[in-house]
């Protein structure tokens, strides 16, 4: 598990400092000047001397200054927020699909060109967060939430307006980047909030308004279509008015929670009011450039994703479970349309499913980590994969139950069971996988994610362009038993790594020099990615 700077097993001896002007220190005179009303000193233990003379900035117990220390109310305000624009872009992602056909007739354009901008989306899930993360190391992760929102919020606008299929594709490929720059930040947010032993609620709530939104989006979008004087265009309208109103509390309830910015920030006012240049900031000691930081972010995902057998395994896994959601958020409007005579917004409400499925899964993922604390002194982070077992199984049933119940004269309830099963085994894996890289990779865990999200949404972009042509090809029956097939032949994937994955990483130099970390504290800033 990777050791956060509230954690106590963290701390170090570090001088810590709030509009101080410091007297005498470890034998060090500083200038002595005249304090502000209401500024205090205050050091605990004997601060850490460089070489250079520079003494750490750090923080003291208790600062509540250190975001782990903010208040319970705080700390789920900001988690609260930042999932509910998290929300908002999930379910951006799907309910575009609903607009299909008045999209069509009113651009004249194919399916395949609407269908392009509901790929061209994920694009930017997949890419752009392996350079933000750099950026929000070294301005913070806030003002991106600002201007992430914002522009997202501009982008849906744009949608609405949009004069030709060309503009909505451009609109849906900037608005992915913007969406996935603020939903990417929501785990780290989470990390810098919460101690390890607290994130297990946080991150099911973040996982849960990812997949749930997913389906609650369509569900809307659904009668937003059928009304003949909305359509196409207010789905995106009312994406931009619930964005814009989301907008508001984001900039008064969310702050800076990246400790290493707040630390920079605090050793730079020392400076600045002491005239003393000797204050400093662990991650401001040997920090390498900031393009040297942009090109590590760039490639260690690409190095743990093609070098470690764990995260290839499971960036397989997951990258086929999220192809296939994207598939089926694609084609099954279309199939209960023809199948079972649906409109536009009864097919909508089949989405619901989704938000059905994922709410199970959340539930399944309670059990799951009381079983986890159970066995985690034996099994180490495999015991996260009990449920993920389980799950893998019961996921190509549900796929098999919809693929070979969806017919006419096979009540519609029966494929909703089915898809509901797979929405719960999907709900489950994606968050095992994402809780699981994290306990294995410890300080590099942003990176072996990053990595898994390259390669989940490529898939995610890639699987809806040839939903239809399939569809033609194979029927609905046979393309969602290719799928079911492929699924089954992956269930052995979570068993060989919850027997075989401690010996995995202690081959690992990677893993390696996680455990090293573990053992001997080292600087929290320690992963660039």
């Amino acid at each position: 598990m990777t050791r956060h700077e509230g954690d106590t097993a963290f701390r170090v001896p570090a001088i810590k400092r709030e509009h101080q002007v410091p007297e005498f220190i470890a034998g060090a005179p500083l200038h002595n000047e005249e304090m502000d009303k209401g500024t205090s000193k205050s050091i605990s233990r004997a601060p850490t001397v460089l070489e250079d003379g520079s003494f750490y900035v750090d923080f003291k117990d208790g600062d509540m200054r250190n975001p782990v220390n903010f208040s319970p109310t705080r700390k789920w305000a900001i988690t609260i927020t930042a999932c509910v624009f998290t929300s908002i872009v999930a379910a951006a992602v799907s309910s575009y699909t609903m607009g299909y056909s008045s999209m069509i007739r009113d651009l004249n354009c194919t399916l395949f060109q609407a269908t392009l901008g509901f790929s061209v989306y994920t694009i930017g899930f997949a890419l752009v967060p392996l350079v933000t993360s750099s950026f929000s190391e070294e301005f913070g992760r806030f003002p991106f939430y600002i201007v992430s929102s914002f522009m997202f919020v501009l982008t849906e606008i744009m949608i609405a307006l949009a004069p030709n299929i060309q503009t909505v594709i451009v609109a849906r490929a900037v608005g992915g980047c913007f969406g996935s720059t603020g939903a990417a930040l929501v785990a780290g947010s989470i990390a810098d909030i919460w101690l390890p032993h607290q994130r297990g609620f946080p991150m099911s709530l973040f996982a849960l308004a990812v997949i749930a939104s997913s389906g609650l989006g369509p569900m809307v979008a659904g009668w937003i279509e059928a009304n003949p004087s909305l359509q196409w265009r207010w789905i995106h309208w009312i994406h931009a008015i619930v964005g814009g109103a989301c907008y508001i509390p984001m900039i008064f309830v969310l702050t800076e929670t990246r400790p290493t910015v707040i630390l920079a920030r605090i050793a730079r006012r020392a400076r600045k009011d002491t005239g003393d240049g000797r204050y400093r900031a662990r991650s401001e000691i040997d920090k390498p450039c900031f393009m040297s930081m942009v090109a590590t972010s760039c490639t260690r995902p690409l190095i743990l994703l093609f070098t470690e057998p764990i995260v290839q395994g499971f960036s397989l896994w997951i990258s086929f479970v999220w192809g296939v959601l994207f598939f089926l958020l694609d084609s099954v409007s279309s199939e209960f349309k023809d199948i079972y005579g649906f409109d536009v917004g009864e097919t909508g409400s089949v989405f619901v499913t989704i938000a059905i499925g994922s709410l199970l899964g959340y539930l399944a993922n309670i059990y799951g980590e009381r079983l986890y604390k159970k066995h985690v002194h034996r099994k180490g982070p495999e015991a996260r994969l009990y449920i993920a077992c389980v799950a893998s199984i019961f996921f190509p049933i549900g796929m098999l139950i919809f693929a070979w119940t969806a017919r006419a004269d096979i009540p519609w309830i029966v494929p909703i069971i089915g898809l509901t099963l797979f929405m719960t085994s999907a709900f489950i894996l994606y968050q095992v996988v994402f809780i699981y890289l994290a306990d294995c990779y410890g300080p590099y865990a942003s990176s072996a994610l990053a990595g898994q999200s390259l390669c989940r949404n490529t898939l995610a972009t890639v699987f809806p362009l040839y939903t239809s042509r399939m569809n033609d090809l194979l029927t609905y029956k046979w393309a969602g038993t290719v799928f079911a097939l492929i699924a089954a032949i992956m269930i052995p994937i979570p068993y060989i790594f919850f027997f075989y994955g401690s010996r995995m990483r202690k081959c690992s130099p990677v893993s390696r020099k996680v455990l090293e970390i573990e053992v001997e504290p080292k600087n929290p800033d320690s992963e660039k990615s």
